[in-house]
């Protein structure tokens, strides 16, 4: 079944904040195979001329997950978990962050195509990740929704 390109555009998904924390950031740089002691030990950070240890890339994607309910806008669109696939994900950062920020990410759905006659829609969901009303980044992902009975 299509998605509702405009119910999507609509759907409200709830802003929510999530601490930073040093352990969690040590482990993302540790399973992204980050070795830059800047990212692993505070005082190379502070060396560098950091505050605490700063965000490694592509950490955002993850705190989308902190979500209280992350993938419920699947659930509201009408798409069973099985039916999706990660397709991409970009990030465009304006500031820098640290361990022990506090920041706050307000997503919304800002794309559904459809391709292959309705066998698979392409479903981009922007995050903005800001703290005290300062954009740190943008992050963008799309999922790839297959429709199993669609014409291909």
């Amino acid at each position: 079944m299509p998605i509702d390109v405009e119910r999507a555009r609509a759907l409200a998904l709830p802003s929510f904040q999530v601490t930073i924390e040093r352990g969690r950031l040590r482990a993302f740089a540790k399973s992204i195979g980050e070795t830059d002691p800047v990212y692993l030990d505070v005082e190379h950070a502070r060396s560098a001329g950091h505050p605490d240890l700063p965000v490694p890339p592509t950490f955002f994607f993850s705190l989308s997950l902190e979500a209280p309910d992350p993938f419920g806008y699947l659930r509201e669109l009408g798409v069973e978990p099985s039916q999706i696939l990660h397709g991409e994900q970009r990030f465009d950062y304006r500031r820098m962050a640290y361990a022990g920020d506090v920041v706050t990410l307000s997503e919304r759905i800002t794309d559904v195509v459809s391709k292959r006659n309705g066998a698979m829609e392409l479903v981009t969901r922007t995050t903005e990740i800001s703290r005290h009303g300062n954009l740190i980044a943008t992050a963008s992902g799309v999922l790839v929704v297959r429709n199993h009975g669609a014409m291909a």
